[in-house]
Order: C-alpha cells, then sequence, then structure tokens
C-alpha cells in the first residue's frame, strides 16, 4: 500500500528556509487523525508521520490545549472544535452559504442527493451536501478528497488545469494507481488508462456538463454541471446529482435529470451575480496572548509556534477571503514576522495560496485538517464526552433527551450511568409522551413551564416511582432549545432544592460545553439531533 503523503506539499517542492517546523509536522498529526476517521492512538500517530514519541506527544499535549483533540486513554480523539478551521475556509469561500440552500431545494424537488464540489489540485472536495434519507444513501461528508478521475465533477474541473496539474495527476498514479491513498473512496478496481480520462475531458468541454456512470463503486452514477463565477466566467464549484442504478440509469440521469440540474445551475449564478459584498464578521481576538499565557503554564510541553501557526487560518473568514500579511497579523495579535512564517509554512504545504496582488487566500485543503470525520456528527456523539466529565463530577446518571422527529415523544439519545448500588439507569432509546409533567418535557416544549428566569425544570418521577429529575435546555446556533441536558437521581438521595443548588451550576456549564461544540459543528454541516 503506498504511503500517505503527509503533509500535503509537492513531491518534488523543498521546504523554504523560513518555514517553521513544528507547523509542518502538528499539520502531519491533523491530517493522519483526519485519514484514520479521527482517532489514532499515540504510537500510531508515531509510524504513520515518522516523528519521534516524544514529538507526538508535545503536538498532541498543545493540540488538546486548543481543544481540537481529546485525550481518550491512549488515543487522540479530534473534537468539533477543531473544525474552525474548515469553517474559516468555506466562510471565506462563501459558496455553501450562497448556494446551499438551492442545492437543498434541487434534492428535495428530485428527491437525489445533491453536492457542491471545488477543486483541489488534481482531485475533487465537497463543500456542501444535500443527502437523502435511504438504506442506500451517499456517505461522502464535507471536506471529502476523491480523485477527479473518478467522479463527474472531474472532467468539468480538468477542463481548466495548467500543464502542471496534469503532470501532477501523472505522478500521483504512478505512486497510487488504485487510489489508495484517498480514504474516501474504495481502491479502483481496475487501472483505467490515461486517455480515458482525457477524452472524458474534451467531452465535458464540448458538452457544457459531465458523467460518471460507477467510477466510483458499482451502483453509483452521478451527473454534474458547472457553476460559473460571474466575475471571472471560471469555475466557481461544481453541482451533481447522485443517485443509484436502481433509481438511476446514467444516461436516465442525462436525459431526466440534467435539465432540472442545469436550471438550478442557472439560478446559483444568478444569485452569485447579485451576491451583496460579505460583511466582515469580528475576527477572533486574544489568540496571541492565549498561546503565551499557555506557554507560561505548560512550558516544554506545549508547542507555541504550533498554536500560533494555526491561528493564522482563523483570521480568514466571511469578508475575509483575501488578506494581506499585515491584516493577518493584525486579526491574530501576532507579530508580523511570525504571521509571515506561518503562511510561507502554509503555502508550502498546500493550504493557502498567494495571489496576484500580493494577498493570500485558504485553500480546500484546510478541510484536510479534521473536518470530514466530524461532519455531520449526531449531537448525541458530540454531547457524549461532556455527559462523562459531567457524571464524574455530579456522581449522577446524566442524559441527553430530544423530541422524535414526529414530536410526540420525548427520546433519551445519549447517557452516562452513575454508579451507585442504587443507580439510576436509563436506557438509550427510551421514550416518553412529550408532555410537560416531566422536566424534560418543561424544557423541551414550546409553551412549557419551565422557570424561565433559571431556565431549567425538576420533576419527580417522570421516568419512574422515586426519581427526581433536573433538566437544562440545549440550544441550537439560532437560540432554539432543540435538547435537554438533564440528571436524575433518586429522591431519598437529593432534595429538589439540593438539586437546584449543587447539581444546576454543573449542568448549565456542560449545556453551554455541548453548544459550542454543536455551534462549531453545525455552522456548514447538519447536526442530526435524535
Amino acid at each position: 500500500m503506498p504511503a500517505r503523503t503527509t503533509p500535503t506539499a509537492a513531491p518534488d517542492s523543498q521546504v523554504p528556509e523560513e518555514a517553521v517546523t513544528p507547523l509542518i509536522r502538528g499539520v502531519a498529526v491533523l491530517e493522519e487523525l483526519t485519514a484514520a476517521g479521527g482517532t489514532m492512538s499515540a504510537s500510531a500517530l508515531e509510524r504513520a508521520t515518522g516523528l519521534a514519541r516524544s514529538t507526538v506527544d508535545r503536538i498532541v499535549a498543545t493540540l488538546a490545549r486548543m481543544e481540537y483533540v481529546r485525550l481518550d486513554g491512549r488515543d487522540a480523539v479530534l473534537t468539533p472544535h477543531v473544525m474552525e478551521l474548515g469553517n474559516a475556509y468555506l466562510a471565506a469561500l462563501r459558496l455553501p452559504a450562497l448556494l446551499g440552500s438551492r442545492a437543498d431545494a434541487l434534492a428535495d424537488e428530485l428527491d437525489e442527493s445533491v453536492s457542491l464540489a471545488v477543486a483541489d489540485r488534481d482531485g475533487i472536495r465537497f463543500i456542501h451536501q444535500a443527502t437523502r434519507r435511504r438504506a442506500m444513501s451517499l456517505s461522502f461528508r464535507i471536506g471529502d478528497l476523491l480523485p477527479a478521475e473518478r467522479t463527474a465533477p472531474g472532467p468539468l474541473f480538468a477542463t481548466e488545469w495548467t500543464d502542471a496539474d496534469w503532470t501532477r495527476r501523472q505522478a500521483r498514479r504512478a505512486t497510487d494507481p488504485q487510489d489508495r491513498t484517498f480514504p474516501a473512496v474504495p481502491p479502483a478496481p481496475e487501472v483505467r488508462p490515461d486517455a480515458d480520462f482525457v477524452r472524458r475531458t474534451e467531452r465535458a468541454a464540448a458538452d457544457g456538463w459531465s458523467l460518471d456512470d460507477q467510477l466510483i463503486e458499482p451502483g453509483l452514477v452521478a451527473v454534474s454541471a458547472p457553476v460559473r463565477d460571474p466575475r471571472t466566467g471560471r469555475l466557481a464549484c461544481v453541482a451533481s446529482v447522485v443517485s443509484h442504478t436502481s433509481r438511476h440509469t446514467a444516461a436516465d440521469l442525462r436525459e431526466t435529470l440534467l435539465p432540472r440540474l442545469r436550471t438550478a445551475v442557472a439560478e446559483m449564478e444568478q444569485d452569485l451575480r447579485q451576491a451583496p459584498p460579505a460583511e466582515p464578521g469580528p475576527p477572533p481576538a486574544g489568540l496571541a496572548l492565549w498561546t503565551g499565557a499557555s506557554k507560561q503554564e505548560l512550558g516544554r510541553e506545549f508547542v507555541e509556534s504550533l498554536a500560533r501557526g494555526l491561528t493564522v487560518l482563523t483570521a480568514f473568514g466571511e469578508g475575509r477571503e483575501s488578506l494581506t500579511l499585515t491584516e493577518v497579523a493584525k486579526a491574530t495579535g501576532l507579530a508580523r514576522a511570525t504571521a509571515r512564517r506561518a503562511l510561507i509554512t502554509y503555502d508550502h504545504l498546500g493550504l493557502v495560496a498567494q495571489t496576484a496582488d500580493r494577498t493570500f487566500t485558504l485553500t480546500p485543503r484546510v478541510l484536510s485538517l479534521g473536518f470530514p470525520p466530524l461532519a455531520g456528527t449526531p449531537l448525541a456523539r458530540l454531547a457524549e464526552p461532556h455527559l462523562r466529565t459531567l457524571t464524574d463530577r455530579i456522581r449522577e446518571t446524566t442524559y441527553l433527551a430530544a423530541l422524535t422527529e414526529t414530536g410526540d415523544a420525548i427520546q433519551c439519545t445519549a447517557r452516562v450511568t452513575a454508579h451507585h448500588v442504587m443507580r439510576v439507569d436509563i436506557p438509550l432509546g427510551t421514550r416518553l409522551p412529550a408532555t410537560t409533567d416531566t422536566a424534560v418535557g418543561r424544557v423541551l416544549l414550546p409553551h412549557g413551564d419551565a422557570d424561565v428566569g433559571h431556565d431549567h425544570a425538576v420533576a419527580d418521577e417522570e421516568w419512574e416511582q422515586g426519581v427526581r429529575t433536573l433538566a437544562v435546555p440545549v440550544h441550537d446556533r439560532t437560540g432554539r432549545t432543540i435538547a435537554a441536558l438533564a440528571t436524575s437521581t433518586h429522591t431519598a438521595r437529593r432534595t429538589a432544592e439540593d438539586c437546584v443548588d449543587t447539581l444546576l451550576p454543573a449542568l448549565a456549564t456542560t449545556a453551554t460545553h455541548i453548544e459550542a461544540a454543536l455551534h462549531t459543528a453545525s455552522r456548514f454541516t447538519p447536526v442530526p439531533v435524535t
């Protein structure tokens, strides 16, 4: 099996003298964690990156301090907070915000999955997915990288490739003919000749659309059309309708769905023409001071140059698509020389690009830093680590509950059971009627009688006799209550007043942590609640 080429610099490129070596190593660790699905042991990271174990331990400790990973025994696990790096790219790009609703509407109309993708050198990377809930459904995630030649968007992007792009593709295929360095796709069952992709590219240039007839795996078919940037006429992204041969053949996609896709693409291009300039939001604040304080506290275990380098990526965002060196330094609070060395490093790794007017932009490759494994993670999984911490702290059973899709029942979606001789154990999936007779119901239902001032509710015997429950709300990015965080105890162990006095502060703090993870994870990807 070919080795993964991390970090993602061109194979023949030389490391610039001013590049930040700890930053290169930290990016390599994040990319290996991403390729592995979000979890790796320190020893596995050591083998995959070729770094010394002590170096891996320091990098992981730094990433944990930044809340980009958490330690679970011997494993390093990516956390939703790392998605802020990919969010910075997607916000700066603006395409998901401007075109996502069109893609969603098309998916609803056709009852098929619809995706938006951008070019990433000789590959494509997804920036938006509108999938259908089926037994046979699309499993690609936002941020996943696919080889161009095995996709419908690939030939369309290749119509704009330079000679260097074609040479890069040939070098990649020479070392990895079966695409084993692309975790998002199965190995290629057969190696198609280069001429095949050249012909598909020429056909896409002539037709203005492209097909994928089971190139990724048997049964998967797709049709794609280009969305052009009205300012330049070049490809902004490619929209695709993806189906299965049990519903459509490739020829059927072309005949029945391509016309509607082209109409949607025309509407997307109109949206781009009419989009007002982005209003820049506030850049991240106090990052340089935070990294300095962390170095003072943790000493040698905190790699300050890695932390400062990663903060540079968060300087970008909506209304900050293209930044000068001075603007990056100002946004992060870093010294100009520090920001410059980080940008030189990222340019070498292919994570930023320098424009003709000497500004810098993020590239799609930023999504390789932890985004795909976390995209679409259910709320229950986001909450589980926080539930464990809360249960350890208060020594009571804790759980997350939400309304079912029909709204007529409350379902337990995650829980951590405390260790007591007489303990409350609420099995996952347990349901209660959706009424305000319960603490969870009072928090979840729109007209419940929760104590609005303290934003909590207490109720007795909602699960069974002798059980007392305290619940607080969990809010989405819009402030809407979508779940309840609750703890249950025996009435003989705690009074209602004791629950409020001693347990409520811990629950409220934990709900805030869950909301922070949810808000980061759901900025560009839907988070299933149940």
